[in-house]
């Protein structure tokens, strides 16, 4: 009992040191950004604000970066992404499974190898193909190509949304499947009245996954953006970081404004991450 008790001991010691190893760094940016410039140059550093120093924000705010328009950039390409890939992968999950077709197995299989090619691999081809495309009478070169269309339209569709709904799907009870067949349900009616809300934790899984790659995203953005003003967020804080950095409470009002998002989103959608990525675990 003993021996135990000091093993769990020693666990919960080794879990909190690496809880405070991620958690530190996120709370010093949160804290630091509220800091007046004096107490953040301080020796030894203040761990702890001595009030709401709001100079920062209104710094960031209003540098020769436009971070208010990049923020908005950066929620617009990500909400896009995030509804586009969970439309995406839904129907096509829902044909590998539910759909009987010739090389389904084998279609899947060429699904799943795209996941193994290195994105920087394909940079240049997404590059060259966004910029020589003509969509809407305009051709959009090199001076045009940093417009929304072009930030999301290579990550309309991804391989890992399909294969992780594709393991939900298959745990689905295909008695109820005949059921609501019988009952005159089609392919659209069981997707969207009972398949999709039974399958809501695979749903909210893929969500979050797609929503913190897309808004994490920084060398397409950097790549495909002509202006600073068709920039996003990630990128109008490096810019920032170069400008101001003189000025560190400017840099980590900046990067607090960026990682609260994905914060909100780990923090109250973590139990839905879990359970959606373990949902196809058991067959």
């Amino acid at each position: 009992m003993r021996q135990l008790t000091a093993g769990r001991v020693v666990t919960y010691a080794v879990l909190i040191l690496a809880a405070l190893a991620v958690i530190f760094p996120v709370y010093y940016v949160i804290a630091g950004s509220v800091m007046s410039p004096g107490q953040i140059s301080s020796y030894p550093p203040d761990l702890f604000p001595h009030g709401l120093f709001t100079g920062n924000y209104e710094g960031a705010t209003h540098s020769g970066t436009p971070i208010g328009q990049q923020y908005l950039n950066s929620i617009l390409q990500t909400s896009v992404i995030t509804l586009s890939q969970l439309i995406t992968s839904v129907l096509a999950a829902y044909a590998f499974v539910f759909m009987k077709m010739w090389g389904r197995t084998v279609l899947f299989g060429l699904f799943l190898a795209t996941l193994m090619v290195p994105w920087e691999s394909i940079v240049l081809p997404n590059y060259l193909t966004i910029t020589g495309w003509s969509i809407g009478g305009e051709r959009l070169t090199a001076s045009h190509a940093g417009t929304m269309l072009a930030l999301v339209l290579p990550f309309l569709a991804n391989a890992f949304g399909v294969f992780l709904l594709r393991q939900s799907f298959l745990q689905f009870p295909l008695e109820l499947r005949d059921a609501a067949t019988i009952d005159g349900a089609g392919h659209w009616r069981f997707l969207t009245r009972i398949l999709m809300p039974l399958n809501k934790p695979a749903l909210m899984a893929v969500s979050l996954y797609v929503f913190l790659a897309a808004w994490n995203q920084f060398f397409w953005p950097l790549l495909i953006g002509d202006s600073a003003s068709r920039r996003t967020l990630q990128i109008g804080i490096s810019q920032l970081n170069d400008a101001e950095a003189a000025d560190p409470g400017l840099i980590l009002a900046g990067v607090t404004l960026s990682i609260l998002p994905t914060l909100a989103i780990v923090i109250f959608g973590q139990r839905f991450i879990v359970r959606g990525l373990t949902a196809g675990a058991i067959r």
